[in-house]
C-alpha cells in the first residue's frame, strides 16, 4: 500500500497495536429476517451478460430514500436463497452493521449456478486479451454487472464493493482485474487463488477427505436453472473418516469404481490431470491481479484449513503489481472464515485471549468498506493488520512480511535436538550415519487428528499433537525450554535433507509449540489438565516428494540416496514464550487429510492400485554436508 495514511476516529492506534475505541457504541437493533422486511425492499432480476447469458441477482435495497446508498455485492457459487421477492435471510451483508447502515446488498448465482443461465466452470481461467463478447471470465461477468446496476437500481451514490468468502472469495479478487470504473473496493476473503496449492492440493499432496466430500455434493453437473441444492451429501456410513478411507474406499482408483462411478466431472479432471499442468495453471489467478484499480483488503486467518495459500498469495501478487492503490492484509486467529461470525476467542484447545472476529468487523471491515463507498468518515489502517499468536495481540506492520525480520536457521541435531547453532563437525567417514529415521507403512497411517472425523476438521491446525509424537513413524526435534521469547514473522522454509527406500515419498513438517508441564498461570503447581505440556501446532505442510523440483514434471527417488527436500510452510506470526520449547515434527503419512503415497513411483496415484503400496524405509539427516533446518525470520 503507497501513499495512503487516513484517520478513522473509532480506533486508537498506539504503539504498534490497534485498540478499540473506549468509547462504548449505542445499542444496536437486532438483524433478522423480520428487521430486514421491515426496513429493505427485495427485487430478484436476471442480469444480461455480454454474450447474453443472465444471471440471477437479488438486490435488498433500503426503503430509507433519503439519501443515496453504495452498493456492497457477493458473487456466488453456493446459491442466493432464500429465492422469491417476499422471501428474506436472516442477514445480509458481510456483518449485521451493513444492514443497519443502509447498504444496498446484492447477491448473485455466478455462471450454471442453481437460477444463473450458462454453464459452470470450476475457476474459471481468466481471459486477458478480450476481443469479442464471447471472451468471457468473471471480470467480464462482475464489469456487465455494475453496468447494469449503475444504470438501473435507483438511489445509489455511484460506488459498489465486493467482498466473498472461500469461493466467493475468489470472485471477488478475480472480479476486480480490469474493473468497471464505479467498483471502488474489494475483499477477498479466505481466497481460492490457485487450486493447486489450495484446498485440493497441496504442493502435489492430495487432500482427500477434503476433496471428496466437497466434490460428491457440489460437483454434480446441473441441467437448468433451479433454486434446488445441487445434491444431497454422500453417507460413508461411518462418522470415522479414517477407517472409511482406509478400510472402505483404499486406493483412489476406487474412488469411481465403488461410489461416484464417473458421475462428477471434476473429480474426473483430478485423475486426467495428476501433475501441475495447463489446466491447474489456467486455474490459478494470481499471475493476472494486474490493472487491480479498487482499494483492496485482503482477509485471511492463520488456521485455515482450506485455504491459507490463497490470502497471502493475492496480497502479495497485489502488491507486487500494483504498488500504487491502497492493500493491505489482515490475518487474525481464525478457521476459515470465522472472522464473519462467532467470537474468534479460540479454536479446539487453543485460547487467543480476546475476541478477534468482533474486533475485526467493527474496526477493520467496516471502516474499510465505509471509507471507499460512503465517504465522510476517515480511516488509519496499516499495510499489514496481523494477529501474533501465542503472544495474543493485534499488531500493525508497514509491510509484510515485516521489513525488521532477521533471517535465521533452526537446526536439527542429534537425540531429536533442535538448535539455533549449525551441527557440528563430524568426522567424514561418519557424515552418512548423521541421520534419524523410521519405517513408513501406508497401511498404518498417521492420523491427522485424534478425534473421531468424517472430514478434514477446522480445528486440525491447532490440535495437540502428543499423540503424533508418540508414534515410531513420526520424528521429533525440540529446543531447550527457552529462555527468552521467540517471535517468528513472516514465511518459514523447511529445507530438508532426506532420502528414502523407496522411490516416492510425502513429506509433512510441523512447527509446534510446546507449552510447559507447569500451568502457566500457577507457577510451580502442576496441573492434570490438556494444558500444560500440550504440543499446540503453529504450521504444518505437505509435499508430495516426486514434485520437489517441479510441479509439472514428476520425477521419482534415488533409494537411499540423500536428497534436497525444499518444503514452504506459509507465513506465521507468532511468540514462543519463555519456558515453551520450539518443537518440529516429521512424518511421511497424515491420514486421511493427505491420500497415501504408494512409495513406489508410479505414473499417476490416482490409478496405482494396492500392489503398488509399500513400506519404506525413510531417514531425515543432520549433518553439515545434509543439514536438515528451518528457515526461518525472526522478529526483534
Amino acid at each position: 500500500m503507497r501513499q495512503f495514511r487516513h484517520r478513522y476516529s473509532g480506533a486508537i492506534l498506539l504503539a504498534g497495536v490497534l485498540l478499540a475505541s473506549p468509547v462504548a457504541s449505542a445499542q444496536q437493533p437486532e438483524v433478522n429476517s423480520a428487521y430486514l422486511r421491515e426496513h429493505y425492499t427485495k427485487l430478484e432480476v436476471m442480469i444480461p451478460m455480454r454474450d447474453g447469458t443472465r444471471l440471477f441477482t437479488a438486490i435488498y435495497s433500503p426503503i430509507d430514500t433519503s439519501e443515496p446508498h453504495p452498493i456492497i455485492m457477493k458473487r456466488t457459487p453456493y446459491s442466493c436463497r432464500p429465492y422469491g421477492e417476499s422471501e428474506f435471510p436472516s442477514s445480509i451483508g458481510p456483518s449485521p452493521a451493513f444492514a443497519i447502515d443502509d447498504y444496498i446488498v446484492v447477491f448473485q448465482d455466478v455462471r450454471g449456478c442453481y437460477m444463473s443461465e450458462g454453464e459452470f466452470v470450476n475457476m474459471t481461467p481468466h481471459v486477458p486479451d478480450k476481443r469479442g463478447p464471447s471472451d468471457i471470465d468473471e471480470s467480464s461477468d462482475c464489469y456487465d454487472t455494475i453496468d447494469w446496476l449503475i444504470n438501473n437500481v435507483p438511489n445509489i451514490n455511484g460506488r459498489v464493493g465486493l467482498w466473498g468468502i472461500s469461493y466467493p472469495g475468489f470472485y471477488a479478487a478475480a472480479s476486480m482485474i480490469d474493473a468497471h470504473p464505479a467498483l471502488k473496493a474489494s475483499s477477498p476473503q479466505a481466497p481460492v487463488a490457485d487450486w493447486w496449492y489450495d484446498d485440493f492440493h497441496h504442493h502435489g499432496a492430495f487432500f482427500l477427505p477434503h476433496s471428496f466430500w466437497f466434490m460428491s455434493s457440489f460437483g454434480l453437473p446441473r441441467p437448468e436453472p433451479t433454486t434446488a441444492r445441487r445434491s444431497r451429501r454422500f453417507d460413508a456410513g461411518t462418522p470415522d473418516g479414517y477407517d472409511f478411507f482406509l478400510n472402505e474406499v483404499g486406493p483412489l482408483e476406487n474412488v469411481n469404481q465403488k461410489y461416484l462411478h464417473d458421475g462428477i466431472a471434476f473429480w474426473n479432471k483430478f485423475i486426467e490431470h495428476p501433475n501441475y499442468d495447463q489446466f491447474w495453471q489456467a486455474r490459478n489467478i494470481v499471475p493476472h491481479l494486474s490493472d487491480v484499480a479498487p482499494a483492496v483488503m485482503t482477509v485471511g486467518g492463520w488456521f485455515d484449513a482450506e485455504d491459507l495459500y490463497g490470502p497471502l498469495a493475492i496480497y502479495q501478487s497485489i502488491e507486487e503489481q500494483n504498488p500504487d492503490i491502497f492493500n493491505i492484509l489482515v490475518m487474525g486467529p481464525w478457521a476459515h472464515g470465522a472472522w464473519s461470525r462467532g467470537a474468534g476467542d479460540r479454536l479446539g484447545d487453543a485460547h487467543f485471549g480476546q475476541e478477534a472476529s468482533p474486533f475485526y468487523r467493527k474496526n477493520i471491515e467496516k471502516p474499510f468498506f465505509d471509507f471507499f463507498l460512503k465517504g465522510g468518515v476517515s480511516i488509519d489502517l496499516p499495510e499489514a493488520y496481523v494477529f501474533e499468536t501465542g503472544a495474543n495481540r493485534w499488531r500493525t506492520f508497514n509491510d509484510w512480511p515485516p521489513a525488521q525480520i532477521q533471517e535465521r536457521s533452526i537446526y536439527f541435531g542429534e537425540g531429536g535436538s533442535l538448535s539455533f547453532a549449525e551441527p557440528p563437525r563430524v568426522d567424514p567417514d561418519q557424515r552418512s550415519t548423521a541421520y534419524d529415521e523410521y519405517i513408513s507403512d501406508p497401511a498404518k497411517p498417521v492420523p491427522y487428528t485424534e478425534a473421531v472425523a468424517r472430514g478434514m476438521t477446522r480445528q486440525y491446525m491447532t490440535d495437540d499433537q502428543r499423540f503424533a509424537s508418540r508414534r515410531p513413524d513420526v520424528l521429533v526435534y525440540q529446543t531447550e525450554p527457552l529462555a527468552e521469547a521467540v517471535t517468528l514473522a513472516g514465511p518459514i522454509l523447511a529445507d530438508l535433507w532426506v532420502s528414502t527406500s523407496g522411490t516416492d515419498s510425502d513429506w509433512i513438517v510441523k512447527l509446534i509449540d510446546v507449552h510447559p508441564g507447569e500451568h502457566e498461570d500457577y507457577p510451580g503447581i502442576r496441573v492434570n489438565t490438556r494444558t500444560g505440556g500440550m504440543q499446540m501446532m503453529v504450521r504444518s505442510e505437505v509435499i508430495r516428494g516426486r514434485f520437489r523440483n517441479d510441479p509439472s514434471s514428476p520425477e521419482p527417488f534415488t533409494p537411499n540416496e540423500p536428497t534436497n527436500v525444499r518444503l514452504p510452510l506459509q507465513d506465521v506470526l507468532h511468540t514462543f514464550k519463555p519456558g515453551h520449547r520450539i518443537m518440529v515434527q516429521i512424518q511421511s503419512t497424515w491420514f486421511p487429510l493427505v491420500d497415501r503415497n504408494p512409495q513406489k513411483y508410479v505414473d499417476n496415484i490416482f490409478l496405482a492400485d494396492e500392489s503398488d503400496f509399500i513400506k519404506a524405509t525413510q531417514r531425515v539427516y543432520r549433518s553439515p554436508e545434509f543439514p536438515t533446518r528451518l528457515v526461518v525470520g525472526v522478529l526483534p
